[in-house]
């Protein structure tokens, strides 16, 4: 046999594990279907045998020795006896069948239980019996069932061996590989992150030319990490590479990567990057990495976990030199995610992903606009000014939102009310069409008309854009300020002033009801948030100074805060409470001027509220003009 040959035949070997598994898999199938075949037959012989009453076997014995019965039938192991009764239905005497049975006993001889109960047998009435076999239809279908587990173990560890000893597909990544061109996703279909787009583009440049960049001598970044609050488009941006570059994109997420059994997480991970080094250049993509890729030796990290985290952090840069394939990952928490795997040479670059501003949201809601049917008095530059905060995924779900009530109105265009609408919906809550009493409106519209009327006359306070008492999500009202621009800085005044509008409404209930309602538990935790935060966080206070409290215990990252313990002493905790509440005392107590001040004011606006529940923008400024 020759060299080529020899080649060949291991070649063929190799295929043969595949059609294994697919024929054993039939096979393992088709004995599931055949064992649930049997058993129902079973049943339906055992039910055809045995229909009546089943009775224990000494309540059989006992009608025969009293010869209480018709017939007599003796059947494998089963005795059944028909007797007859005789019952007087308007005067007649009307005879019925009833049947009942009993399972003997293994290795109970029959004769000799009615031979002990002192029953003749050559006395009995009849002599229909039918003496029991050797082999009776359950011993066969036990049989036939072990069989079938027999065949059905043989195929699993037939199908096992032939996967070179590996326990099924524990071990095997579930990453789902799109060719580039497949995620039908380019850069255009992006909007609103330039500067990001084109850190990207760099990527997509090296993998289409590497030789570009090896010849000078140059290193592509072997990881790019893209951190932002949900919604900013990360999964977007990671797709959009894979379509120009058009190579293997291997797409997973961190939780994948966990398994009950102990580490099938690092096999995971060794099988998806030996898959990407056969494809390169490819792409990784880990959506997530910070279920995987936390901080080792701490509370947030298993030990199992650590192992997947260990595997990943030697593929990405361990001995092995991996050429062309570029790990993309994904995550808004990037201030939980192990040291190690943030250093040069894994992720070399971060790349922040913040909320978009004026002109990034009008971008991104003309590339969502596409497909869309408008009507000539739509502006997205009014809808782009209004949803500051928006994230890109909120404003795709402002105008699908909109699309679905003009479909549902009957309408065949989008109105510029149905972006307005929809705009309502999405920033807080469905509205809700249940009738409530005239006290609790009353409640709402001075509550409503308190935040709006001390965001007025407060310095630094956004504009008000509407005021409503329709009740939306969880809240019986709602107030909508509009900033006057795109600020990511927030000063000490606005945060003040933040804090003295939201008081406004229970201010107001105090003052004008006469009573206070739990309508202001949301205002309650926003100002005590914006409080805290100034305290311990961004040293706004004059007692404590230019110093950072509580670091271990409130991470704030892309405005999202999380937990941990309190590294300040119990002296410090006295001086931040008295500091926070100071901080609400003097909010409270200026919003209660500022509506003694203007009483005239609130009631006129509460007085148009009560008449049309909702006033705009114009509306409410004519009132002070």
């Amino acid at each position: 046999m020759g060299a080529n040959e020899n080649v060949e035949k291991r070649a063929d070997i190799r295929k043969l594990p595949t059609k294994i598994v697919k024929v054993n898999m039939w096979g393992i199938v088709g004995s599931i279907l055949l064992t649930i075949v049997l058993f129902s037959a079973w049943s339906f012989l055992l039910n055809a045998q045995t229909k009546g009453r089943e009775v224990s076997l000494s309540n059989v014995v006992n009608s025969i020795s009293k010869g209480e019965y018709k017939k007599l039938i003796l059947k494998d192991n089963i005795v059944i006896i028909e007797q007859q009764k005789t019952e007087k239905v308007d005067g007649k005497e009307v005879r019925s069948l009833s049947r009942k049975f009993a399972l003997v006993p293994p290795g109970t001889d029959f004769y000799s239980t009615l031979s002990d109960a002192g029953v003749d047998i050559k006395s009995l009435k009849n002599d229909f019996y039918q003496p029991a076999v050797g082999i009776s239809i359950t011993d066969i279908v036990w049989l036939v069932l072990l069989a079938l587990g027999l065949v059905l173990m043989y195929n699993l560890i037939k199908g096992m061996n032939s996967q070179g000893g590996r326990l099924m597909d524990f071990g095997q990544s579930k990453a789902r590989m799109l060719f580039g061109k497949k995620t039908g996703i380019t850069f255009d279909s992006v909007a609103g992150i330039e500067e990001v787009k084109e850190e990207l583009i760099e990527i997509v440049d090296f993998l289409k030319n590497p030789k570009k960049y090896t010849e000078i001598g140059a290193r592509i970044p072997r990881g790019v990490l893209l951190a932002g609050a949900p919604g900013t488009g990360k999964t977007l941006l990671a797709k959009a590479v894979a379509g120009e570059a058009g190579v293997p994109f291997f797409h997973t997420s961190g939780s994948e990567f966990e398994e009950m059994l102990v580490g099938a997480g690092a096999s995971r991970v060794r099988d998806l990057f030996l898959k990407a080094k056969r494809s390169s250049p490819s792409i990784i993509f880990i959506d997530e990495i910070d279920a995987v890729a936390k901080k080792r030796g701490t509370v947030l990290h298993s030990g199992a976990g650590e192992q997947t985290l260990n595997q990943i952090l030697v593929e990405m840069d361990g001995l092995e030199e991996r050429e062309n394939v570029i790990v993309i990952a994904a995550t808004n928490r990037p201030d939980v995610l192990d040291p190690a795997i943030l250093r040069p040479g894994r992720f070399d670059r971060t790349v922040t992903l913040y909320l978009p501003d004026y002109n990034e949201r009008l971008a991104i809601l003309k590339v969502h606009a596409k497909g869309k049917k408008f009507g000539d008095d739509v502006k997205l530059e009014t809808l782009s000014k209004k949803t500051i905060g928006y994230s890109g995924a909120d404003l795709e779900n402002v105008l699908n939102e909109a699309a679905i009530m003009a479909a549902v109105s009957g309408r065949k265009v989008i109105s510029q009310d149905d972006l307005m609408q929809s705009y309502l919906k999405v920033g807080f809550g469905r509205q809700k069409k249940g009738k409530r009493v005239d006290e609790d409106l009353k409640v709402v519209a001075y509550h409503e008309a308190g935040h709006a009327v001390v965001a007025k006359f407060t310095k630094d306070s956004s504009p008000v854009e509407l005021v409503s008492m329709v009740s939306r999500g969880g809240s019986g009202g709602v107030t909508v300020f509009i900033p006057e621009d795109d600020r990511s800085l927030e000063t000490k005044g606005k945060l003040l002033a933040s804090i003295q509008t939201a008081v406004g409404g229970r201010i107001a209930e105090e003052l004008f009801v006469g009573d206070i309602s739990s309508g202001a538990s949301g205002d309650i935790k926003s100002a005590t948030r914006i409080a805290k935060m100034m305290v311990r966080q961004w040293g706004m206070s004059d007692k404590l100074g230019f110093v950072q409290y509580g670091d271990a215990e409130e991470t704030t990252h892309l405005g999202y805060s999380y937990g941990g313990g309190r590294d300040y002493s119990e002296k410090t905790s006295e001086l931040i409470d008295a500091e926070i509440k100071g901080i609400m005392e003097n909010a409270m107590a200026s919003a209660r001027k500022i509506l003694k001040d203007n009483k005239d004011k609130v009631e006129k606006l509460v007085t148009m509220l009560l008449a049309q529940e909702e006033v705009g923008k114009d509306e409410f400024n004519a009132i002070f003009e």
